[in-house]
């Protein structure tokens, strides 16, 4: 059984680290970027991932690194996966011997 916790979502990390602390709503951060406050919505909420372009965008908004958003988003998408995969992963390869 695995214990892992869930790793927190980027938009998670969106919401409660840089738009609360700085009193902004999605809509002026989407204008901001310049993208449909949708996009930032479904971000927000766990809907959509964070792509390789708003990474850069939120990384050149607040200061940060596309690597941070892109490792956050990795992280919940190995999480997804090792979950859905669950008990049907295969098991280790192991060559046979040539008779």
């Amino acid at each position: 059984m695995n214990l892992q916790r869930k790793p927190t979502t980027p938009g998670e990390i969106l919401n409660e680290e840089f738009i609360k602390p700085l009193s902004i709503t999605q809509k002026e951060l989407s204008d901001h970027l310049k993208c449909d406050v949708k996009v930032i919505n479904r971000i927000v909420n766990g809907r959509s991932a964070v792509t390789a372009e708003m990474a850069i965008k939120l990384a050149a908004t607040f200061k940060t690194t596309a690597q941070f958003w892109l490792n956050a988003q990795q992280a919940v998408d190995v999480y997804n996966a090792n979950k859905t995969l669950g008990k049907h992963l295969p098991k280790p390869f192991v060559r046979k011997e040539a008779a």
